[in-house]
């Protein structure tokens, strides 16, 4: 009596990766530029909690005349949940610099999956951030020095910590991109 051999179907071996030379070429970030990204990504997480708790119904602040002249509730209440995703969003690509998704994106992504990016652009757009969000949230260091009298003096407290750490995000987001410049620049030497 013979026992069937079990069948294996043979083995494939997959085409390697074009993109796998571009990505293992890169020398791996250091430890204070991956630290800083992290730091860079949350530092709109207070400032959106904070909105979306507006638009449930919290206060968060305002006094009863300011928080109705504000209108976050009901079909005003889209701005500031989109502006909150977005923003963290917006935030959360500062770890694409210390990821290897910020070299090669994956399959998924539409238009750039799988394709190396082009460091030069990144660096580029990454920089023009970093600008922009200097420019935008560093006028909030002056946040307690202005008067806001649809606030209450606790609430007037809160909202200036709570937008504080978005102050870091654009020099955060422009050490990292420096890491990031020199290390696809070395790369390509």
């Amino acid at each position: 009596m013979t026992t069937p051999q079990p069948t294996t179907a043979p083995r494939t071996t997959a085409a390697p990766d074009s993109t796998a030379p571009a990505a293992a070429a890169v020398p791996a970030p250091p430890r204070w530029a991956v630290r800083a990204a992290h730091a860079a990504a949350v530092t709109a997480l207070p400032a959106g909690l904070w909105r979306l708790g507006l638009t449930l119904g919290w206060q968060g602040g305002y006094t009863d005349a300011g928080y109705h002249a504000v209108g976050f509730t009901g079909r005003d209440a889209v701005w500031p949940l989109t502006l909150s995703v977005l923003t963290e969003a917006l935030a959360l690509l500062t770890l694409g610099l210390v990821r290897p998704w910020g070299t090669v994106p994956p399959r998924w992504v539409p238009l750039l999956g799988g394709r190396p990016v082009n460091p030069r652009r990144v660096v580029l757009a990454a920089s023009l951030g970093a600008a922009g969000l200097t420019v935008l949230w560093t006028p909030f260091l002056a946040w307690w020095t202005v008067s806001h009298p649809d606030m209450t003096p606790r609430g007037h407290l809160l909202v200036g910590f709570l937008y504080l750490p978005a102050v870091a995000w654009g020099p955060l987001l422009a050490a990292v991109t420096v890491s990031y410049h020199r290390r696809h620049r070395a790369a390509a030497a």
